[in-house]
Formats: C-alpha cells, sequence, structure tokens
C-alpha cells in the first residue's frame, strides 16, 4: 500500500463525507436501552442505524452488501460483509470489524457552546455524545477498506458489525452472533474500535479489559421519614448505616477493595507492558483527569495508577435514590436510601463469583437489624488478549512507525466491552486489535465528549495498514 496515497485519500474522505454524517449521527439521542426505557418507540436507535447504512450504501466498496437486521424486540444491528480480493495475495482469512452506535446519556456540565446533541468542531476536535464511543467506528472501517481497494491492494473477507446496546451489556449481541453465525464465519483477526488511547501520538493496542458489577444496595430503616430533632439519637440514620456497609468492601482512605474474591493475578507480561506504557505516559497518566483545583490523585506513581486502572478492583456511586435535592432538604431523618455501585473487576476475575461475594458482604448481618439489600443489575466478565503472532505485532509496530514515527505502545483498559469476552470464548484461536480515540480528555460518557479529528484518520491509516498485512500473511491461493 502507498501509504502517503492512501493517507491522502483517507483525509479527504472525513474531511467531505465522513464528518457532516457523524455530525449528523451526533445529533441524534440514540441512548442505549438501559437508559431509554422507551428505545422502540422514539426510533432514535433505528434512525442512527439507517442513517449509518446509507453512508455505507453510497461508498464504492466493490463485492459489498449492507444490511440492517433487527429482529422482533431486539435492538437493531448493522451489517456490512466485503468480500475478499479474490486471486490475489493470500487465501481468505475472514476478519470481524467491530464498534456500537448507542449512546451514553446526556450528562451535565458540558462547557458553553457544547451540548450533548450538538455537534461543535473546535481545535480539530469533534464535540457531542457518541462521536468517539464510538459512531466513528463503521466510518473508519470502511474508509479503510475503500483506501486498500482504490490502490487494487488485497484484503480478506471483511465483515462489520455495529451493535446498539453495548452501552447496555451487549444484551442483544450474543444472541445476534449465533443468528448471523454462518454470515460471520470464523474470523481470525477481530478488529475493535471502541477503546482508550495513552495519547494522540501513536498506535495504542488493547491488551486486556476490565469487567463490570453493577447493582443497588438499598437501605431502609423506617416506615416513613420523621422530624430529625425527635428521630436522630433515636433512630438509626440509613445513611450511616450505608456508610458502615461500603467500608466492608472498601477502604474509604486508600480505596482499596477489602474481598478477595474480586481479584485475580496481574500476569508477567502486563505488568511488563504496564510499566512500558508508564514511562511513555509519565504524569499524564494523572494529569489527563479534570481535577479541580487542589485535588491530587490517588498515586503519583504512572505505573500504580495503570494497575490501578486495568488489573485491580475499583468501586465507585454512579447513582442515589431517597435523597432530597437540596432545595428540597428539610430537616427528616430519612427512611431509606439506596445507591448504583459500579465495581470495575480485573479481566480474570469470576464475575458471578464476585456478585455472590459481595451481596454476601453487603447483605450479612445488617447494623441495627436494617433491611439491607443487594440487587445485581449487571455482571460482565472481563478480557484478556491471547498472545500476539508475530506477524501481528509487526505489522502494528509497521503501521505506528509509518502513520505516527513512532513504536506502538501495549496497555489494558480500565473500561469493559461485553463483545470481546464473547467473542474470546467463541473464537479461541482469533487474533485481536484492539483500539480506539479516546485519549486524553475526550471525556466518553461525561460532559465534552470529543473525537480527535487528526488522530481518528491516522488510526483509520493504520487500520487499512494491518488490514493489508492481514491478507499478505494469509499465504498463498484464492479466496475461500
Amino acid at each position: 500500500m502507498n501509504h502517503g496515497r492512501a493517507r491522502q485519500q483517507i483525509n479527504q474522505l472525513w474531511d467531505e463525507s465522513i464528518i457532516p454524517c457523524l455530525e449528523d449521527y451526533i445529533r441524534i439521542p440514540c441512548k442505549s436501552p438501559g437508559f431509554d426505557t422507551d428505545w422502540e418507540k422514539h426510533g432514535y436507535l433505528d434512525q442512527a442505524a439507517v442513517l449509518m447504512a446509507d453512508w455505507c450504501r453510497q461508498q464504492p466498496v466493490q463485492g459489498m452488501k449492507v444490511e440492517i437486521v433487527r429482529h422482533a424486540g431486539r435492538t437493531p444491528v448493522l451489517l456490512c460483509e466485503i468480500d475478499g480480493t479474490p486471486g490475489v495475495g493470500g487465501t481468505a482469512g475472514r476478519v470481524l470489524m467491530y464498534g456500537h452506535l448507542d449512546k451514553q446519556p446526556e450528562f451535565t456540565g458540558w462547557s458553553e457552546g457544547l451540548g450533548p446533541w450538538q455537534p461543535v468542531i473546535r481545535d480539530g476536535r469533534l464535540y457531542g455524545r457518541g462521536g468517539a464511543d464510538d459512531g466513528y467506528a463503521i466510518f473508519s472501517s470502511l474508509a479503510a477498506i475503500r483506501a486498500l481497494q482504490e490502490q487494487a491492494v488485497a484484503h480478506s473477507r471483511c465483515v462489520v458489525l455495529i451493535e446498539s446496546c453495548e452501552e447496555s451489556g451487549s444484551a442483544d449481541l450474543p444472541y445476534y452472533v449465533e443468528a448471523l453465525k454462518d454470515r460471520i464465519g470464523t474470523p481470525d483477526l477481530v478488529i475493535c474500535l471502541d477503546a482508550e488511547c495513552g495519547s494522540y501520538d501513536e498506535l495504542w493496542c488493547t491488551t486486556s479489559l476490565r469487567g463490570n458489577l453493577t447493582g443497588t444496595l438499598r437501605v431502609e430503616v423506617l416506615n416513613e421519614g420523621v422530624h430529625s430533632g425527635a428521630g436522630t439519637g433515636v433512630a438509626p440514620s440509613p445513611f450511616r448505616v450505608l456508610r458502615s456497609l461500603l467500608s466492608r468492601i472498601e477502604n474509604e482512605t486508600t480505596g482499596e477493595l477489602l474481598i478477595d474474591a474480586l481479584y485475580a493475578p496481574i500476569p508477567a507480561d502486563r505488568q511488563v507492558q504496564a510499566q512500558a506504557a508508564a514511562e511513555k505516559l509519565g504524569d499524564m497518566t494523572y494529569r489527563k483527569m479534570p481535577f479541580i483545583d487542589g485535588v491530587e490523585p490517588i498515586s503519583h506513581t504512572p505505573l500504580e495508577l495503570l494497575l490501578n486502572n486495568t488489573w485491580r478492583p475499583s468501586l465507585t456511586v454512579t447513582g442515589a435514590e431517597g435523597l432530597p435535592a437540596l432545595k428540597d432538604a428539610g430537616n427528616v431523618l430519612l427512611p431509606g436510601v439506596a445507591v448504583k455501585l459500579s465495581l470495575r473487576l480485573p479481566p480474570t476475575t469470576d464475575p458471578a463469583a464476585a456478585a455472590q461475594a459481595v451481596k454476601q458482604e453487603l447483605e450479612a448481618d445488617p447494623p441495627y437489624g436494617a433491611k439491607v439489600s443487594f440487587t445485581v443489575s449487571g455482571s460482565l466478565g472481563g478480557w484478556n488478549a491471547p498472545p500476539l503472532q508475530p506477524w501481528l505485532e509487526q505489522s502494528m509496530q509497521a503501521a505506528s512507525q509509518c502513520v505516527f514515527g513512532r513504536d506502538a505502545v501495549y496497555k489494558g483498559t480500565g473500561g469493559s466491552i461485553p463483545f470481546m469476552g464473547l467473542l474470546g470464548e467463541r473464537f479461541p484461536g482469533t487474533q485481536f486489535l484492539v483500539t480506539g480515540v479516546l485519549g486524553p480528555n475526550a471525556n466518553a460518557h461525561g460532559p465534552n465528549e470529543f473525537l480527535h479529528l487528526d488522530y481518528v484518520k491516522k488510526l483509520t491509516l493504520s487500520v487499512a495498514s494491518i488490514l493489508a498485512d492481514h491478507r499478505g500473511n494469509q499465504g498463498q491461493g484464492g479466496v475461500a
């Protein structure tokens, strides 16, 4: 592949076609089903799928079939099948390329002039919900394939699958993977464009993903609220009970979790990779966080922060119920409170065992005989990538050197992508390139989410380069 020519073609496609379509996509409030219970009635997920499918059909990609697969009661899936190049280069391997089109909810705190459904380009960044997480995936995938075809560079058969319930735990994905198994086939390479990058200066390759355990911890002590002057000192505060329960599972001073079932050994190779990434990132491991003045990170040691974020469990409270807004908070001893807990789990921790251990610890022997319940709402396993085959490691490094002028970097990711665990179990011999555009301050799920436009163009070119190497690695012969 002529990288210079491909770079020019990809950049032009992004500027003239992809960015305007992504702006239209950002305007669609296609929240994931977990955040929009009336998603079928609203039709935003279908609207986003149609927008993307129409763009795909306009692309001069040879041997491509585009379909929105929609089964009753299920969220839609966008499926693009692109035939491999016949009779050129190697035999056809199969490549599965993955992304999602559903979005997290709006959240608060967007800067002036910015908003979740309002696309704005500032300083080379496209702001708005979903552009980076990860509406861009379908566009980058086809742009990379198109760049190869325009130079008559051979590529294997590619299937691009874009789901629409990833942000809700990919509940429909196992069903669709089974329903479409004959069309997906058995991929020997999976390219996932839903991950992070540590900086915008090189290709970042994700080696692991954490699991996620979510649930609601509820504490009830009274049938109704009472005057705080009459009740305090007599009846226990449900908030104090809640606080004591959380201390059973987390050291509130250090953040260390206290349940053995949440932990897993850190493999030696992942520690080596984390050390290399820590040396590369330095204090950017914590300076990328939007701390208010005076707030310090948990540690100033980059390696410890990376391991905390990728191979150690952590806890945060993501929502609360039963606490009135400040303007409505009278002098009342509350009858009960509830919080939503999100526990990130090491990649190889058993999520079912973790859920059972957390539930048992929180519900056992409640203080003052309070009514305590922990209801699990989601339990996802993590993913640890299989060892890289030499050709893929060499290809990643070559792509990063050619496109960025720097070596690729390997790093675990603190988030979860349910699809990777599913594929890892279903296709144990498959190789994975998991990467993405969520770099410093990109802030997916929060306010001011943005897509770094220069980086996504370079990432698209890197994917094209790796696709070309993949086909060349398949040996000689025709397309299967």
